[in-house]
């Protein structure tokens, strides 16, 4: 075992399996819900950005590349000047919802190049301009744009054209737990000198403001011009040691009320005084005099040349050192840099290539630099007020106010944490099956918290998401649960059945709560609302219908499906272990069954297209196809599971009650979605039907259709020439195929699923073609690409969409990476050769990068098909050999 994989078996002993100190500091904390007071849930207006460095928060903090402990209490992160700024480079710059033409977006250059589960060796670049930040151009061009053009962003700009930059690497480097030592490097990148101020910043959060810390309010203690002493009642001491510097300043995290509001002041030294201090010269002085404080920063005011780099070093940790920079201290960071080393080759082994294992790093990286310290209590933020806003009634009875139980205090897997800094519940299950590769207790950790008492709905609903908690996303944590499961089995040997009874006990309670409330009619046929699908639909699901109008939907119908079999999986792994759990095994078999047989008969398959569509139906007229060909349809092929008869051969009850319905159903020409293969030995469980199968590969492997050059589009192609259209009452509705960023409004209009690839569908459809091509074998092979003359069995199908979705990461015949789309000048030059974003979604067209620029959230499974890609093919190779 290396010396990561050591630290992670202590941690698993732990309550809580993560560490003290991490990269927990949020990249935006202004903007979200959770700090919006406002009577009319603005919550992009009522805090945004150049509110942040004056403005105190009350739930969380956010800083540039920064580190928190667990809860938060203690903050650390870098400010940058270039000289020219109007204020401090100190957080990530981004457009509001209502600013951008697509909605939300980051407008900076960074990237996470590496990271720890143990976040004992990290690594974050920013990437500076020398010129002033183009805040007001970005803004005003964005403004000027519609929803038909593309997006501007900061190379769009010509700011970085003469690199005239700096690149700041960022890096942390842990003794122990308690130990941090923290490097910057400063290297300008462009052809003259320049100078750079760069200040660390350490501070608490303010939860003195808000009355729950008041007697027990923190502070930082001035030593000396390269060390400060921080004491906090429930951390205890902490010490900042830093390379000497002439000026060391101080002041208090509080609001500057007369900036903002026009009022007095509480204290005379607030939140932005480094701001001021630093580019006005105002109260500059009087910093420097003040020896304590709830924030400090040490300045550092560099010149570098041109092509030239300087570094400064600093060192947090609970003990007073006398020498706290012993000679060769620097070594700490090669050797944490080769125990990071070790841990990923020792996962990646040895049949990835080396772009492959960077692509794959940098994923990792992502995932873990995008786990965030998360607070919301939302009883207590529906009923107080954060000192600027009073409490309203609007406010008591507005967003989230049915989710009053809901206490939320914890790191979390966040998608993205300046676009996304909340988590998402569905995007959270995806995540875990990329952490599980690399940190599986963590994974199963935040799989068992959305099911917790305090996250989970007293009726079964896990939350959605904080724009609303009540919205619905599709239910795949049983799916996440079975395979971070298997995934860990797969690593790192281990069978964690303990863990699959403690998930399935919640699962029970959510599939319960979709059963009796999101299928009206009991004849399982689901709803859902939009289900994280945002525009796919003709109109907004998730909107009341008219009376008499009811829309069932062929995804929510599916999930379900999808939902019941992997109970019955998880049920079954248990069994095998615990034979009391064959009788819950035989209920979720049945429930797939009737699902299945619902499905099928009963509408949403349509005869004439061969394909699955939503239905509508109008005051119990005859159903309304909804003629869309779009994932929605393609959804039933989730459901699928292989069971071997050597596990049925161990669970007699299960086999029995199986073998009884099965014969019940045939004898009354019920439907019944299964089929044996005595070559193989295995029961295929399907939604869908060896012929529908057929049916559904053939438009889904149609480069006119479903198949783009990275993976599998939202929505068929076909659309581009020929959008659907149709007419209730005086209204009118289309669709058109979006290959790129929304044209629609639809819930703010900042994702889109009129088009694009998205990785999570395409994962689950591969590891669906991976299940099919189990069972069937050579004896099922379809034309892949359509049209192409080569025939592949399904398990290669499954890797021909893997190929196609690393394909937007590589780099391609031309050294362009497609993930880049027009930037990819910007990424040819020798020092941003290897740096790579992680996408949101990706153009259906041409697979440059769309939506959110660091979702290495979901888009993080990329990892995961490297790694079984790899196996795949090293596989069939030894079958040559």
């Amino acid at each position: 075992m290396n010396a990561e994989l050591v630290r992670l078996e202590i941690n698993e002993k732990k309550e809580s399996p993560l560490e003290k100190w991490g990269s927990y500091l949020s990249a935006r904390q202004w903007g979200t819900v959770r700090e919006d007071y406002s009577e009319d849930g603005d919550a992009w207006n009522y805090f945004p950005h150049d509110h942040a460095r004056s403005r105190v928060y009350k739930w969380g903090e956010d800083g540039l590349a920064g580190i928190s402990d667990l809860l938060q209490n203690l903050c650390f992160s870098f400010s940058f000047w270039n000289g020219k700024d109007q204020f401090l480079k100190e957080r990530l710059f981004g457009l509001g919802n209502n600013e951008g033409n697509h909605g939300e977006d980051v407008k900076e250059l960074y990237y996470y190049l590496d990271n720890l589960p143990s976040h004992y060796y990290m690594k974050y670049l920013y990437k500076y301009p020398q010129a002033a930040f183009p805040y007001e151009k970005l803004r005003e061009i964005n403004l000027e744009r519609n929803q038909h053009d593309p997006e501007y962003e900061l190379l769009d700009t010509g700011i970085f054209d003469e690199d005239k930059y700096f690149d700041l690497l960022i890096e942390y480097a842990k003794i122990n737990s308690e130990d941090i030592f923290i490097k910057v490097t400063a290297t300008n990148r462009g052809g003259e000198k320049s100078n750079l101020d760069i200040l660390p910043k350490l501070w608490f959060r303010n939860k003195w403001h808000y009355k729950t810390e008041v007697l027990n309010k923190p502070s930082i203690t001035f030593l000396d011009n390269q060390s400060v002493h921080a004491e906090h009642y429930t951390m205890g001491e902490q010490f900042l040691y830093f390379s000497p510097t002439e000026e060391v300043l101080f002041t208090e995290n509080e609001t500057n009320f007369e900036k903002l509001f026009d009022r007095p002041n509480e204290c005379e030294f607030v939140k932005d005084a480094f701001h001021e201090a630093i580019i006005h010269g105002t109260k500059r002085q009087e910093l420097r005099e003040k020896k304590s404080g709830t924030k400090c920063s040490p300045v550092y005011h560099l010149e570098i040349e041109a092509g030239q780099s300087k570094e400064i070093y600093l060192r947090l940790t609970n003990k007073e050192e006398k020498t706290p920079f012993p000679k060769g201290f620097e070594e700490i960071f090669n050797a944490r840099k080769k125990e990071a080393d070790d841990f990923y080759e020792k996962i990646q082994g040895t049949h990835s290539n080396a772009e492959q294992k960077n692509i794959q790093r940098q994923a990792f990286a992502g995932m873990l630099w995008n786990k965030q310290y998360y607070h919301y209590d939302v009883e207590r933020w529906l009923n107080t007020s954060d000192g600027i806003t009073p409490e309203s009634e609007e406010r008591k009875n507005g967003r989230n106010s049915a989710w009053k139980y809901l206490k939320n205090q914890d790191i979390l897997s966040m998608p993205d944490n300046w676009e996304y800094p909340w988590y998402a519940s569905w995007d959270t299950a995806f995540h875990c099956l990329s952490l599980a590769i690399i940190d599986p207790m963590f994974a199963k950790h935040q799989l068992t918290l959305l099911m917790r008492e305090w996250y989970m709905d007293p009726r079964g609903q896990i939350p959605a998401y904080e724009w609303s908690f009540s919205a619905v996303n599709p239910p795949v944590h049983a799916f996440a649960a079975y395979q971070v499961y298997k995934i860990e089995e797969r690593m790192y040997g281990k069978k964690d059945v303990d863990f699959l009874k403690r998930v399935f006990q919640k699962l029970i309670i959510n599939f319960t709560w979709w059963t009796n409330r999101k299928d009206d009619d009991g004849n399982s046929i689901f709803e859902g609302g939009f289900l994280g699908l945002d525009n796919i639909g003709l109109f907004n699901r998730s909107a009341d219908l008219p009376n008499g109008m009811q829309l069932e939907q062929a995804d929510g119908t599916s999930w379900m499906g999808m939902y019941a079999l992997d109970m019955m999986n998880i049920a079954l792994e248990i069994a095998v272990n615990d034979i009391s759990f064959e009788d819950t095994a035989t209920k979720f078999y049945e429930h797939f069954v009737i699902i299945a047989e619902a499905l099928n008969e009963l509408g949403l398959w349509n005869e004439e297209d061969k394909f699955f569509y939503d239905v509508l139906s109008i005051n119990n007229s005859d159903p309304y196809p909804l003629r869309i060909r779009s994932i929605i349809g393609l959804s039933p092929l989730f459901a699928v599971a292989v069971i071997g008869k050597d596990v049925l051969n161990k669970l007699p009850d299960f086999t029995k009650r199986m073998e009884w319905f099965q014969n019940y159903r045939k004898s009354n020409n019920l439907y019944l979605p299964q089929q044996e293969n005595d070559h193989n030995n295995a029961i295929l469980f399907s939604l869908v039907s060896h012929d529908r199968l057929l049916h559904l590969l053939d438009k889904l492997l149609d480069e006119s259709e479903f198949l783009s050059k990275g993976g599998i589009r939202s929505l068929s192609k076909f659309y581009d020439k020929n959008p659907y259209k149709a007419v209730y009452g005086r209204r009118k509705f289309s669709i058109q195929y979006d290959p790129g960023d929304s044209t629609s409004d639809m819930f703010g209009g900042n994702s889109n699923w009129r088009g694009p690839v998205w990785m999570p569908i395409n994962y689950l459809l591969i590891i669906s073609m991976k299940s099919f091509g189990d069972f069937y074998g050579d004896d099922f092979k379809v034309e892949c690409p359509k049209g192409s003359g080569v025939y592949k069995n399904l398990t290669e199908v499954g890797m021909e969409i893997t190929e196609r979705l690393l394909d937007i990461f590589e780099r391609n015949e031309q050294g362009d990476r497609p993930v880049h789309g027009k930037h990819n000048w910007f990424y040819k030059k020798p020092e941003n050769a290897d740096l790579i974003l992680f996408y949101e979604y990706f153009h259906g067209n041409n697979s440059c990068g769309l939506g959110a620029s660091h979702q290495t959230g979901w888009t993080g499974l990329i990892a995961n098909l490297i790694l079984e890609l790899k196996e795949k093919q090293f596989e069939g190779k030894k079958k040559v050999e």
